[in-house]
């Protein structure tokens, strides 16, 4: 298994805590770069600013992804450009979600 693989299993464990669909099926992950040297750059926003885990989620995708052995470095972006809305989920989310 490819190493970005193994970087977007991890975050699928992580769940919103206010909807029960994984971070990255919400589209909450804009972007997961890896270089030669398995750092792992990534961009991830919030449904909302005011999330109340603005503090801890980014954190907990961070530990989360520094767990993968080959993992050397975690660089997490958080950014709110382009603003997170609900057409960012997957289908499965939507299914999930009864969009």
């Amino acid at each position: 298994m490819i190493l970005k693989d193994k970087v977007i299993e991890e975050i699928k464990k992580i769940y919103d805590p206010e909807i029960p669909v994984n971070i990255y099926e919400l589209g909450l992950i804009y972007d997961i770069d890896i270089d030669q040297n398995n750092n792992v750059k990534i961009k991830m926003t919030l449904t909302t600013p005011n999330c109340p885990v603005a503090e801890s989620l980014p954190n907990e995708v961070k530990n989360s992804v520094k767990e993968i052995k080959e993992v050397k470095n975690v660089d997490l972006d958080l950014v709110w450009d382009p603003p997170w809305n609900k057409s960012m989920m997957s289908e499965a989310a939507k299914l999930e979600l009864n969009l």
